[in-house]
């Protein structure tokens, strides 16, 4: 992940993210691996603080921006996903693997502790492999990662494509803005004492009923119909 590529990567997560049109986002990539952290390369030729500063800034940035605009993102992950890539995988809504997928965060290997992954390896599977990933820097197989919560599910590879699309495809048939107030909900509830939390998304129970898609959806279960979505939170 060169700062080229971050920049480019959260600019097309912007790019559309207001229209009503866009109801989900794939990553994926091409190539021997789905992610493998930052260009090392590029870490050691700059010099200043403030540009390092930069850098990590800006992929934290990303990562806060996945779980904050209002459709889901999915990480079709068919290879290894290392340190910043594996903070990825983390940080996205749902993830999907192929069998092949491998995961983890070796930055103590070579002197840089992978400190920024662990914010988001740390809200996705237990402490101690959180710890067990970032001391060791060993790798986990995507039924490891599946078996403690890293990804969502587990295809063969030859499938991986086609079940990411299945489940983008399910997702386009639902509100958009049920979808958006449920994500935001869930990520803000998630950090929140218990009784904060059932406060929080009972209210939220009732303005999801002041939607238009909220009675919708139910009339339209009740009557046997296909719902008539307007996707609109006002």
């Amino acid at each position: 992940m060169s700062l080229k590529l971050m920049e480019s990567l959260r600019e097309n997560i912007l790019r559309d993210v207001k229209e009503l049109d866009l109801r989900v986002i794939v990553l994926s990539a091409n190539g021997p691996a789905f992610c493998a952290g930052h260009d090392l390369k590029e870490l050691v030729s700059i010099k200043k603080r403030s540009e390092h500063a930069n850098i990590f800034h800006i992929c934290s940035d990303i990562m806060e921006l996945i779980q904050d605009i209002p459709v889901p993102v999915i990480a079709e992950v068919g290879a290894i996903a290392t340190a910043a890539g594996c903070q990825l995988v983390a940080t996205c809504d749902m993830a999907v693997a192929s069998e092949k997928a491998t995961f983890c965060t070796p930055g103590v290997n070579i002197g840089l502790f992978c400190s920024t992954p662990a914010v988001a390896l740390a809200r996705a599977v237990p402490r101690k492999l959180a710890l067990d990933m970032l001391l060791t820097g060993e790798i986990i197989s995507a039924q490891q990662a599946l078996s403690n919560g890293l990804v969502s599910r587990v295809v063969p590879h030859e499938q991986l494509q086609a079940e990411v699309t299945r489940i983008a495809e399910g997702i386009c048939e639902k509100s958009r803005s049920v979808i958006a107030l449920g994500k935001s909900t869930f990520y803000r509830q998630i950090v929140k004492d218990r009784n904060s939390a059932y406060q929080d998304a009972s209210n939220i129970m009732v303005e999801n009923m002041c939607l238009h898609d909220g009675p919708e959806g139910i009339k339209a279960f009740l009557e046997r119909r296909n719902p008539t979505w307007d996707h609109n939170l006002d």
